[in-house]
């Protein structure tokens, strides 16, 4: 190589010397790399630990930098102007690396990037922010940026730099609050932080917001990652973006990825819960949190990693070809997605750049009451940005069918578990959170713009109005909808279990329970929902709620499940409950499988059940008269809701072509011959396509065999104790 003419030294300004060395410098591209100055091109580059720097130009061009202490390392050469494509060559104790200058590169982020996200409009966020491998003026590397307004300086530390951050520093960009740095030659696989200087000079090592992996927990660093899944699932999208959810058949198996069968990866989990699900016949799986969490006892509900799936259990793209595998079984994937809160583990969002930067400024308001954790600051453009964008990020990425939206009664009211005194009235006076309110109406129009055929479930307890009512229709409380697709009725839950839980001979005082939500039925577009928080902590599994003996458990367990499935609403079970598992789930080591072995004694009476929750599902999916009208009161008439003497409930569902089911629950311990219920004349027989009282599901094999005629309007039935049975006027699907 030819020599450079001279090389003498061409120090780093003693003040940015200082900055830098103290992680305190904004601009490292503007003193680092390669500048003119008088007398040529200043070279100058911060290498601690090395031994020797020399400068190298696609010409051939090569001069020894001076070595100047701290491990700067600078050089003025007699150039005219910077070399188009120069590398570093720097030699340690054991090795000699060659590499591009990530101070001679110019920033790797637009400014359309930047001013979307300054207008918290950036609804591709995770392309903008995080580490992205790519390449960059024509060479290969990884470009790392991460939004941290308050910070005085960021590195970038790994394994790449031996957790040592000197050689890469980043630069900030203008005001936009985004701290960029391109650095050649690593790529995927490698694990990162940031190093942030906070504004009082101390030092915090915090877990990139936008990583898209992560190590396994309990370690916390952040992955380099580029997804190589190739989609498989084209049919199902087009096919799901052609049939809304509210007049589909819609039923989900409510699943705990980790326990669901202790130690399977995604990828085995890919060759099992497809064909389970699909021989129980449930439309949807909905995954219980499946972001990046550090306590396994949180259930995921705890979110560190925002944008990344849990590691243990695989890579991102692991969970890619369960979705897809799970699609091209035919079954839809919900997942439960947590904006309410984030923990506050100090190397993750809490106080991030060294301020209440996601959480809210005002304590109060930042401390989420119930779970010891920090609320959003859903006032601030830039973590509505980060949280909408999440939203589109699962969905588009992942091809995630739906989010259910954890705990957002506790997002809309200011005094939620807070005492007067601990909260703050908004500017009318008021108690609800109008912040979060318009965080929640931008993402669910944001979504159900953006992704054809996405369902969007509110876990809403308290009678908001207009959660499934559309954002730009104001309700008489002056609050557009809040926009989603559907909601948990909470309500029906909780009064039908109390109903169920009374001895029968108790349960005429509260027959009211089991009829009350068909008062507010159609107020909202209702899930029915017996999830992971109902049998858990001492509430008791399903049938364990279920007063009497073994056998009493077992029918009023089915008769309630067939209720379940006939009432207005989407039905979601839990797993574990649809083989009636006596004990409560524990995430330790997730459903009894082992009831399901035929050497056990009493393996009948759970196959029984899980057998009658397949015919559920294939008589629901085959009866338009239980979906089709959802969310429409003429699709549903009762016939006798006020028969509390006999715990009997009938009533009756139509379909868009008027075509009935009946479906008819006798909650009392006794058989009830010729029990006389008045239908419309229009129907001249009825056939029982579903018996819960079935000897195949472990009942007592009481049934109505032959087609039953109506007499004067009247039907004359045998009902089954503890039973629930469907007639039609056909014998489809039986």
């Amino acid at each position: 190589m030819t020599p450079a003419p001279t090389t003498p030294p061409a120090p780093v300004p003693p003040d940015d010397r200082t900055r830098l060395l103290n992680a305190t410098h904004h601009d490292p591209h503007g003193v680092l790399g390669a500048h003119p100055t008088h007398g040529g091109i200043a070279f100058r580059t911060w290498r601690p630990y090395a031994q020797h720097v020399s400068v190298t130009t696609r010409d051939g061009l090569r001069a020894e930098l001076h070595d100047d202490g701290d491990g700067f390392f600078t050089a003025l050469l007699q150039l005219r102007e910077i070399p188009p494509e120069y590398e570093l060559e720097i030699t340690y104790a054991e090795t000699t690396q060659r590499i591009a200058d990530s101070y001679a590169l110019l920033p790797s982020l637009g400014d359309l990037d930047l001013h979307l996200m300054a207008e918290g409009r950036h609804e591709q966020l995770w392309t903008a922010l995080g580490a992205h491998p790519m390449e960059h003026q024509g060479i290969q590397g990884t470009r790392f940026t991460v939004w941290a307004p308050n910070a005085r300086g960021i590195r970038v530390v790994g394994t790449f730099n031996y957790w040592d951050g000197a050689a890469h520093s980043m630069r900030s960009l203008g005001s936009s609050g985004v701290w960029e740095l391109f650095v050649p030659d690593i790529g995927e696989g490698e694990l990162y932080k940031f190093e942030i200087t906070r504004p009082d000079g101390s030092k915090t090592m915090r877990a990139d917001p936008l990583a898209t992996r992560t190590e396994v927990p309990p370690a916390n660093s952040s992955v380099i990652h580029a997804s190589h899944h190739t989609w498989q699932d084209e049919a199902w999208l087009e096919h799901r973006a052609a049939r809304p959810a509210h007049t589909s058949p819609f039923s989900v198996y409510e699943v705990h990825l980790s326990s669901w069968r202790p130690g399977l990866s995604y990828r085995q989990l890919a060759e099992q819960l497809p064909a389970y699900v699909s021989d129980l016949g449930f439309t949807h799986v909905e995954f219980l949190p499946v972001a990046e969490h550090p306590f396994g006892g949180s259930w995921g509900y705890q979110v560190t990693g925002f944008y990344a799936p849990t590691a243990r259990l695989g890579t991102p793209d692991d969970f890619k070809h369960l979705i897809d595998t799970l699609h091209q079984a035919g079954i839809g994937v919900l997942m439960d997605w947590v904006p309410a809160h984030f923990p506050r583990d100090d190397w993750a969002l809490a106080e991030f750049d060294g301020k209440p930067l996601y959480e809210h400024e005002d304590p109060l308001r930042a401390a989420h009451p119930d779970w010891g954790t920090l609320e959003f600051d859903y006032g601030r453009k830039e973590v509505r940005n980060f949280l909408v964008a999440n939203a589109l990020y699962w969905c588009q990425e992942f091809h995630i069918d739906g989010l259910r939206v954890d705990a957002v009664a506790s997002m809309l009211y200011l005094d939620y578990s807070r005492e007067d005194g601990q909260w703050t009235p908004n500017r009318f006076g008021g108690r609800e959170n109008l912040d979060a309110v318009a965080f929640l109406q931008e993402m669910n129009a944001t979504l159900y713009r953006r992704v054809p055929g996405v369902v969007t479930i509110a876990e809403e307890s308290t009678a908001w109005d207009g959660v499934t009512r559309a954002t730009h229709h104001e309700g008489p409380a002056g609050f557009g909808g809040l926009g989603f697709g559907l909601k948990w009725n909470m309500g029906w839950m909780h009064d039908s279990l109390d109903y169920m839980s009374h001895e029968p001979v108790h349960r005429k005082f509260h027959h009211n329970e089991m009829t009350f939500s068909m008062v507010y039925a159609y107020s909202e577009n209702y899930v029915l929902p017996i999830s992971h928080d109902e049998v858990v902590h001492g509430k008791r599994s399903l049938v364990s709620k279920m007063p009497g003996d073994w056998w009493q458990q077992r029918a009023n367990h089915r008769a309630y499940l067939a209720f379940m499935w006939a009432h207005p609403g989407k039905q979601l079970l839990f797993m574990g409950q649809e083989f009636a598992q006596g004990a409560e789930w524990s995430e330790a080591h997730g459903p009894d499988w082992w009831l399901l072995d035929p050497a056990y004694g009493a393996e009948p009476d759970h196959r029984g059940v899980r057998d009658l929750v397949r015919d559920l599902n294939a008589r629901y999916r085959a009866a338009p008269a239980l979906w089709e009208r959802d969310t429409d009161p003429t699709g549903f008439s009762w016939i006798a809701g006020d028969a509390s003497e006999d715990n009997v409930f009938a009533f009756l569902r139509h379909a868009s072509d008027g075509t009935p089911l009946l479906s008819v629950s006798n909650f009392s311990p006794v058989v009830r011959h010729d029990y006389r219920l008045g239908v419309p004349d229009d129907t001249p027989a009825w056939h029982e396509i579903l018996n819960t009282d079935n000897a195949r599901y472990g009942g007592g094999d009481v049934t109505n065999r032959d087609p039953i005629k109506p007499d004067a309007a009247s039907l004359h039935l045998t009902l089954p104790p503890l039973s629930t049975i469907w007639l039609t006027r056909t014998a489809d699907g039986a």
